[in-house]
């Protein structure tokens, strides 16, 4: 008996029902992780099979939530400097809030930036990085010392000036218009993994506000549950969620919860023997229980050198907390994890995100790059002597930029120029991708003098997934649900250029 897409209507005898509510203490837990490899996709929409000659295996998607400024960051603007406190309408390049795309490349959600305010200077200093020449901001010397396996994009633009942009950047949909399967998602349900005790889709790091969207920047959304992302602790004693609590319940008495609820499934197959919904539960039972051996020893860093430790910054605490997702995704890209997904910026006192600068740019900016500048370097570099780079497409992420003139606060432009910040900007800003197939020591694209507009080799954030699940070998033509069809936007475009 085929397997009904997901959502299908179908009735279930009693037996069945009971045996299903059954397994509902460990649910929540296992909801997102617990299929082995292919048993519980709907046969007819079933994706093709990945080339075989692939160039990436796994992908790091390493997110920065809250809004990274490009102009401190990967697009140096020296029009800035030279026309700050200005408004752009004072200086040549007036055109630029006019130009039909202002209106045209936005959805109205929740306002938009102001642009009479007065041109903010970039806050720091760049240089040229690597034999390649690739300018990188004083804030990200590490990074910007692998500038030669790099591909910065340039051209990025999205359409939600809110912080929502935040699931589009995931989905390539703006919240309004409903949810659609994350990118992570995507690559999950086309190649599931080669890994038996982990799950398929690792998910680390604060994810962002309801507000931004929240988990639907990891979820699966009609693919189903068992295509969400799994969030993982770094720690231990709290790397899967629901592990042995209490004195009255040992790892022994779990494991005999654990062969009960397969003993009621069992007994449930006997009514439906043809069933392989029902296989797949019993066997995702065995795949939790085996995790929770698995992951702890996977996030124990203890094995690794003190040489390791202090390339990924663990050796400082500001560093620390994103040095050690970053060391853990590397070992679970090493065990056959396809995806993995880290946060940085995601903030319980926070709804935006911590990269959000509009006040004090330069030094919420600069901090949030010293978190991230020796972690992100040190992961590449590691991968690299590993020789796992050029299988491992590491991806570095926003979900919009920052704009050229000051914050239209009331008081914004008074403030000493330290104190200031800029607003959201979605018409041009940076990302950069390296390993995996991508070209390194490679500009993509380009936004105009003002870091305004993305003038050159635009595109929208969903050609970032496009070109992830290209590199991992997947016909995007195949990913789509029938019944569900797909915008071409939402679908995007490989980024071709930028492919070995």
């Amino acid at each position: 008996m085929p397997i009904r897409p997901h959502g299908a209507a179908r009735r279930i005898g009693r037996r069945r029902f009971l045996a299903d509510v059954g397994m509902g203490f460990t649910g929540t837990a296992l909801a997102a992780v617990l299929f082995e490899d292919g048993v519980a996709r709907p046969v007819s929409a079933e994706p093709a099979a990945p080339a075989p000659k692939a160039p990436a295996k796994s992908v790091i998607w390493l997110f920065m939530v809250g809004g990274a400024s490009h102009i401190e960051t990967f697009d140096p603007k020296p029009a800035l400097t030279k026309y700050a406190d200005k408004t752009i309408a004072e200086t040549p390049y007036e055109q630029a809030v006019r130009d039909p795309r202002v209106t045209k490349n936005f959805r109205m959600f929740a306002g938009a930036a102001k642009q009479g305010t007065k041109i903010l200077r970039p806050q720091v200093g760049f240089k040229k990085r690597g034999a390649c020449g690739t300018e990188v901001c004083d804030w990200l010397p590490h990074v910007g010392g692998c500038a030669d396996d790099l591909t910065v994009v340039r051209s990025l633009w999205t359409t939600d000036f809110s912080h929502s942009a935040q699931v589009l950047a995931h989905t390539g949909r703006i919240t309004i218009d409903g949810r659609e399967p994350s990118v992570g998602s995507w690559a999950h349900y086309g190649l599931g993994t080669a890994a038996g005790n982990l799950p398929k889709f690792v998910v680390m790091g604060r994810p962002p506000s309801d507000f931004g969207g929240g988990s639907a920047s990891h979820q699966a959304s009609y693919l189903g549950p068992e295509h969400d992302g799994v969030p993982v602790e770094v720690e231990p004693a709290r790397a899967v969620p629901y592990p042995p609590q209490g004195a009255g319940l040992t790892r022994e008495a779990q494991k005999a919860e654990f062969e009960l609820v397969g003993e009621l499934n069992r007994q449930a197959g006997i009514e439906y023997p043809d069933d392989p919904a029902l296989k797949a539960r019993i066997g995702s039972y065995e795949l939790a229980f085996r995790m929770q051996t698995s992951f702890p020893e996977l996030v124990n860093l203890a094995g690794e050198t003190r040489a390791t430790h202090t390339l990924y910054g663990l050796d400082d605490p500001e560093t620390a907390p994103f040095g050690r997702q970053c060391l853990v995704a590397r070992r679970l890209v090493e065990r056959g994890v396809r995806f993995v997904q880290i946060y940085h910026g995601g903030a319980i006192d926070d709804d935006n995100g911590l990269w959000d600068s509009h006040q004090e740019l330069r030094k919420n900016t600069a901090q949030r790059c010293r978190e991230v500048d020796r972690p992100v370097a040190g992961l590449l570099t590691d991968l690299k002597r590993r020789g796992m780079l050029d299988s491992t497409l590491v991806v570095w992420a926003t979900e919009f930029g920052r704009t050229p003139n000051v914050e239209p606060r009331p008081d914004g432009e008074l403030d000493d120029e330290p104190l200031r910040g800029r607003d959201h900007h979605i018409y041009g800003f940076s990302g950069w991708l390296a390993g995996g197939g991508v070209k390194g020591g490679v500009v993509h694209g380009a936004t105009d003098e003002l870091g305004f507009h993305a003038v050159e080799d635009r595109h929208y954030v969903a050609d970032l997934h496009a070109t992830v699940l290209h590199q991992l070998g997947l016909d995007l033509s195949r990913l789509e649900i029938p019944g569900r069809k797909r915008l071409e936007l939402e679908r995007g475009q490989p980024i071709t250029e930028i492919l070995k």
